[in-house]
């Protein structure tokens, strides 16, 4: 039995992919989550063999906590869920260990296929971006210019995606438990690198890099 942990912040979309896993008879649901921050808490407790984690995602986004999860160095693999096809998205997660990647409008066909493979160290990828993502990740090291990500820390890229969800300095620094000035700090920073002056211009900024995750 594969056990799987399911990370999606919509309770309906939730029960129906774990309707559909459950159906199979080879996988046991061992947990739900509906933020990144609560998805990385649980494949600590539960250390599943797969979490199917959405990409836009509140508090952590996808990316973020799936990075939290593999530096828990557990035999636990991840699938990404999403809408968006950015191939150097997917480039991204698979270099930092993501195993699976699927678009939203495929899941039906796909999820069960996908888990089976992750679960045994494969890696599987949505049909339609499958050829192109791979590609890129073949490439020569000195081919690949530097991405927008990279330019950011780990705790800058936390303390953006809450930023970009309406939460106050004050806020940010309860739910991050550092405090209010460092906050400040990773907000200058953040506004140094991506070269803006103002938060308007800040969100604009990282949606078109990719630095953020809109709902989906």
């Amino acid at each position: 039995m594969i056990r799987v942990i399911i990370a999606e912040d919509h309770n309906l979309v939730r029960q129906g992919i774990r309707a559909l896993l459950e159906k199979s008879g080879e996988v046991q649901v061992v947990a739900e989550a509906a933020t990144g921050e609560e998805a990385v808490q649980l494949t600590e407790k539960e250390k599943p063999d797969v979490v199917v984690m959405d990409l836009a995602m509140p508090r952590l986004d996808g990316a973020q906590a799936s990075e939290r999860i593999l530096s828990l160095s557990l035999p636990t693999q991840i699938i990404i869920l999403s809408m968006h096809s950015d191939t150097t998205m997917v480039q991204q997660l698979l270099r930092r260990g993501v195993k699976g990647y699927l678009l939203k409008d495929a899941v039906t066909e796909e999820l069960l296929l996908a888990v089976r493979s992750v679960s045994q160290g494969k890696i599987f990828l949505s049909p339609t971006i499958s050829d192109s993502v791979m590609s890129l990740l073949i490439s020569p090291p000195s081919s690949r210019a530097e991405t927008a990500v990279d330019l950011l820390t780990a705790r800058e890229r936390e303390v953006l995606q809450l930023v970009s969800e309406g939460h106050t300095n004050s806020a940010i620094a309860d739910i991050l438990s550092i405090s209010v000035k460092t906050v400040e700090k990773h907000r200058a920073n953040l506004m140094t690198k991506l070269e803006v002056n103002d938060l308007a211009s800040l969100i604009r900024e990282s949606i078109r890099r990719g630095l953020i995750i809109l709902g989906e």
